[in-house]
This record gives C-alpha cells, structure tokens and sequence, in this order.
C-alpha cells in the first residue's frame, strides 16, 4: 500500500465535483448568490469545454483572501462542523473551486466595494500561478474556466458533443431564474448577442415551452404542527390543459437546487391516477424548512439533501397536489384544427340557405341510445363497487390507490434483447399466441365488479364479459416471468423459510388420507431429495427469477413479478414442490419456460384457502365461531378483492397479450349486449 500524492487525490476528487460543464456552472452560479449578487450572467463555449465566464455583481473576494481562494476545504461558510446544523448558504466544502484548477485553467477577476481598482488572478491545481495584478473591473466577480478536463481524457472523449451539454446549462440556469426572482440571469454563447435566458418569464416559455405558462396553478402547504418537521411549500404546478412526454421538476429546498426522487415519483402518483393518460406534470417548488432539519452535507455535487420527517412531509405535500388537482379539474381547454377550404365553402353555403340559423355546417351524427358506451376505458376504476354498502369493521388496511394504480400504469416493458435464445423464443411464442379480439377487448375494458370467487364483470363497447380471474391472472404471471427474466426486484423473506419443511408440508397436503411411518419416511427423503436438488440450482434460480436459496437449504427471496402484489404464502410449500417435480432441468427452452409457469400458478390470484364469509362459506363460520378466524378471512377476501381492482386489472390492460387458447377455454365470457337487452325491454 503506498500514500497517494496529494496531486494525484486531488484530481480524483474534482473528477467526482465536477463531473460535467454543468456541474461546474452550478457550482459558481450558486457562490454568485452566496455573495449576494442581484445579476448573474453566464459565457459559454463549445459546450463549456472550451470556456465557462460566470460573472456578478456581489461584494466580491477580498484581496487578502485571494491566496488561498483556490485551496482545497477553504471556505467563509463555515468555521466548525456544528455550523453545518444551521448552515443557510449554498456552498460550505469549499471544493468547488479547487476542483476546477485541477481540471481546468482557472482566472479570477474581482473587486470590492470601496476599491479603486480590481485585481485579476490565475490558478493551478489550487495555487495562485502568479501574484494577483491590477486591473480595471466592475463590481463583483468574474470567474473563467478553460480548456474543461484538459488533463482527464477519458471524461473530455465522453461530452465531445457540445450540442448535448449547452442546453443542460440553459436548463440549469432557467431553473435557478424560476425560483430567484429577484435576480437577473442570463447565459448565452461564446460570440452570441442574444442571451438565452434572461428573466422568470423567458425560462419558462423559453426551455420549458409556451403552454407551461399557460397552464399552471399556485400551490402552497404549510404544516406547523408541534410533532412534525415546521416547513412551507410555495410553488406551480400544471393544470388538465398540460401535457408532455416526461416530468420536469424543479425544487428548492432552503434555496438551494435539488433533486429528490421520493417527492417527484409522489407527485406523478396523483398525476397518473387523477389525469387521462398518465400526464407528465411540471412542477416548480419552494420548501422552507429549518436549516437543523436538512442534512445537506451527503453528495459529492451537493445534488441530493436528507430531510428530517421525509415520508410525512412527502405525504403532506402529496395530498395538497391531489386536492389542487381535483379541486380545479372543472375545464379543460382542447385544440381545434382549422378547415379547409372546401369546408369553408360548404359551410358558407348552407349558411346562405339557413336563414336565421344560428349555427351553420354539416350536423354531427348522433349516436343511437342503444348503442351508447358510458363508460370510459381509459379509467381502470370500477363502477359497482360505488353502489355497494361500504361494511363496517374491516379488518385490513388498504394501500394506496393513487400509487398502486400509478406505479402499474406507469410501468413500461421494453423488448431487452437477450443473449439467451431459449428466452427470446419464448417471449416470440407469446406475441405469436396472441388472439387480436380478446386483446383489443382486455386493452380498453372497463372493470365492473367481481361476480362471484373466480369470475369477475367487466365493459367492452356496449358488451359485459365474465373473466376467470385465476386464469388470467395465471397467464398474465407468467408472461411477465418471461418478459423480467433476469431482472426481477426482490421480495426479502423476513425469515428464512426451511425447503425441507415446507416440501414435506406440500406433500402432506397432497396425501391426506396416508397414515404410518413408512410414509412420513418416504415424504422425507422425497423432500430431501428436492432440497438437494433446488440447492444444486439455486444459482440458475437466483440469477435468472430471484429465487433466492442460501447453502443452508433456506428460502430467503422471491421475486417481485408484478409490482405492489406479493403471493399467497400459504401456497408456499406447493410453489417449492413444482419447482422440484414440475421443471425440466436438462433442455434449457423446457426450463425456463416451465420455470416461469411454475411461478405463474403460484402468483396467480387463487381464492384464499379460508372460506369465504360474505358467499358460502358462512355456513362453515356458523358452525365454529372464532372470531379472530372470522376477522382473518374477512380480511383476506376483500384484500383479493381490492387486489383484482386496482393491481390485476390495470396491470392486464398495460401488460397481458392474451393467448388463442382463452377465446376457447371460458375465461372470457360474453354475458350479454346492450343492444339486445333494448329489444328485449322494447317488447315489454
């Protein structure tokens, strides 16, 4: 082991500050308003690479600090590390700067108020390269930046193409020029006249697009309770009107630029579930928290902070977005296209010919009362429960709607191509299978209610079907097996499971009526024999489907198949016999496919083993009250219920490509048409 030299350290470390021109803007923008400047203006060239000129009008360095303004952990922000609890400013490292001499040519031109002149200084690697000459200089500040990663060739190779990183500035600065109104920014090109940002109102219509500014809505949350963390929250969000193609989100906390990933996929929650389509919102936010309950001091670039009370202030902020948001839902504005000519002729002469007609043009056909759908499939909610007695004492907490229903609409499978031949077969005999009816009806149904414990009600057009929901569910399991091979999130097990004990389970269960020792010594080895077995493909199952089993013969990860639904774990120890005895081992193709098939029966959403006490099963609770029993099943039935709502079925909508065979087999089950059911009520 040898000590680094300290040149050595030191570039490694501005290769982690500053890792992009960007990077570099953000930082010296921020020190701009640490100074206290009221303009900041930004120079850029090729990108940045070749020049960043980051210029203000702040109190600027003093002459006496300018020797060691480049050193690394020199700063004025803060003196002991207990400041960092009530740190207000931006910057407090003090690496910014001496990152950039590292990687760059660094030049500093400043003066104070009070001086008669200015003083113009150059650095390298964190020292002055000569003593700092007079000059002539406004007031404030004027930092350069040369040649970017001259001496990092790897890092240069990679942002070659200066058309990629001078619309991230851009970005940048428009989002500082959002939230500090009362500063003047502007940043353009090298040799350029015109800025591209140059006030609150130009960074929006500018980068952002003219309609951003059309269509947003104030919004503030405040929360001063004793218990939680003291904040405020002021900001824009866009309305119904605004649509876009991604999330754009910009957020101050304390001031300072932010990302937070938590609140951004909070928000597109309630965007998701309460808009049409999933809307992309934009979101401007302010959140003034006190400076002990943020934790600033956890990225490199100062990116990301830490927050006291996150989850209930996220929730906070959450359910003040969904009240604005259903709460000013009450218009919404749509683009008409103009006609032509022809159009504007015909409608001109049948206006001629309809004297006194207030309105003119070719009449709409009007669709039959018979053949009217009233029922919007793009809602995956359900009607029937809304004319249902809400019962009283469930024991089962529901999760969140707008997330649950989001976090699957949201989800997009894109085709990954794999080495693995044996996958892409089996995910081209999927798309292959697929029946073209049954797939345009399970893309824009609406669901309706569950009919009894396996068939569930759902609206095609003016039809109403009956779905087998363990078929379905069976199938759409196995396809997203298929589609996530080797790329599953985990389920931890909170206690490793034992295979040898649960595969004896399983076989007990499938051979009730055995008595004697020779058959408890039978099932033994038989479980012996599949551990040994699931232990010599534990690899195989844990790279591939993330069915985790350790050395000791112990369960301790599943696979997450389909977001926000974990299986029934009763029927554990049957998932862990088929992956014994149901799998082909030796032909790759046969493996996988079986595997995933093995995965699907145990994902698929079986009635609970517990009888259902709403439907026949209370004959069998009447018989033997036990109310924690009773309490349990109730549970597990509404938690099925609720599951096939708001899980399986947006799910099946967005993933499932319904095979030929379920035309045939029942699933699917037309139970009656509007249009008929009007013949037989006009006869009566």
């Amino acid at each position: 082991i040898r000590r680094l030299d300290p040149t050595v350290v030191n570039r490694i470390a501005a290769g982690e500050v500053v890792q992009r021109p960007s990077s570099a803007v953000k930082e010296l923008v921020e020190n701009s308003l640490d100074a206290g400047a009221t303009s900041v203006s930004v120079v850029v060239k090729d990108g940045g690479l070749k020049l960043i000129q980051v210029s203000d009008n702040g109190h600027g360095i003093r002459y006496e600090d300018l020797p060691i303004l480049c050193e690394r952990h020199t700063t004025s922000k803060l003196s002991k590390y207990e400041d960092l609890q009530t740190i207000r400013s931006m910057g407090f490292r003090g690496e910014a700067l001496s990152s950039m001499t590292y990687v760059g040519h660094v030049t500093v031109t400043t003066i104070t108020e009070g001086q008669l002149h200015g003083y113009r200084v150059s650095y390298r690697d964190g020292v002055m390269e000569n003593e700092p000459k007079p000059c002539a200089a406004v007031k404030g500040t004027q930092i350069m930046v040369e040649n970017l990663f001259y001496n990092m060739t790897a890092r240069r190779k990679t942002l070659q193409n200066c058309n990629d990183e001078y619309p991230k500035i851009v970005d940048l600065m428009s989002r500082f020029a959002i939230h500090n109104i009362n500063v003047s920014f502007s940043c353009r090109k090298h040799g350029a006249n015109r800025a591209d940002v140059c006030s609150k109102l130009d960074a929006i219509r500018t980068v952002y697009g003219v309609s951003v500014a059309r269509d947003l809505m104030e919004i503030t949350v405040s929360d001063d309770s004793a218990t939680g963390s003291t904040f405020k929250m002021d900001g824009f969000i866009s309305n119904s009107n605004y649509t876009a193609k991604k999330t754009t989100m910009v957020l101050f906390i304390n001031d300072r630029l932010v990302e937070c990933t938590t609140l951004k996929r909070a928000i597109e929650v309630v965007y998701g579930a309460t808009l049409p389509k999933a809307s992309k919102p934009f979101i401007y936010m302010s959140i003034s928290l006190p400076p002990e309950h943020v934790d600033v001091n956890i990225h490199p670039t100062k990116r990301e902070v830490s927050l006291l009370n996150q989850e209930s202030l996220i929730d906070t902020i959450q359910n003040a977005v969904e009240n604005k948001l259903m709460t000013s839902n009450t218009s919404r504005t749509f683009q008409t296209q103009a006609v032509n000519s022809l159009s504007a002729s015909h409608v001109s002469a049948s206006k001629e010919t309809q004297e006194g007609s207030k309105f003119s043009g070719i009449k709409s056909q009007r669709v039959p009362v018979n053949q009217m759908v009233r029922t919007d499939s793009r809602d995956p909610s359900g009607r029937l429960h809304a004319y249902m007695k809400e019962v009283s004492g469930s024991q089962y907490k529901k999760p969140d709607l707008a997330s649950v229903r989001t976090a699957i609409r949201l989800r997009r499978n894109p085709k990954d191509t794999e080495d693995l031949t044996a996958v892409n077969e089996l995910v081209r005999d999927i798309d292959n299978n697929v029946h073209s009816g049954l797939w345009d009806i399970v893309k824009n149904c609406t669901y309706i209610g569950l009919a009894d414990e396996t068939f569930a009600l759902l609206q095609y057009n003016t039809h109403l079907y009956l779905m087998n929901v363990v078929n379905v569910s069976k199938e759409l399991m196995y396809q997203q097996a298929v589609s996530k091979f080797g790329k599953f999130n985990a389920i931890q097990l909170s206690d490793p499971a034992p295979l040898p004990e649960l595969l004896i389970m399983a076989l007990k269960e499938e051979d009730l009526d055995s008595t004697g020792d020779e058959d408890d010594d039978l099932k033994k080895k038989i479980a012996e024999m599949n551990t040994e077995l699931l232990k010599q493909k534990a690899e195989l199952l844990d790279d591939y489907f993330c069915v985790h089993i350790d050395h000791q013969g112990n369960l301790t990860r599943l696979p997450v198949v389909l977001d926000q639904y974990t299986p029934d774990m009763d029927r554990l120890p049957e998932f862990l016999l088929s992956l014994g005895n149901d799998v082909d081992w030796d032909n790759e193709s046969e493996c996988f496919q079986t595997i995933a098939a093995v995965i699907g029966n145990f994902y698929a959403m079986n009635p609970p083993i517990l009888p259902n006490p709403s439907g026949d099963g209370v004959q069998f609770y009447k018989r033997d009250i036990d109310q924690e029993l009773l309490a349990e099943a109730k549970a597990a039935w509404a938690q099925r219920e609720w599951t096939i709502q708001h899980v399986l079925f947006p799910a099946m909508r967005l993933f499932l490509k319904p095979p030929n065979a379920m035309a045939t087999n029942g699933t699917f089950v037309q139970v009656a048409s509007l249009e008929k059911l009007y013949k037989i009520f006009e006869r009566c």
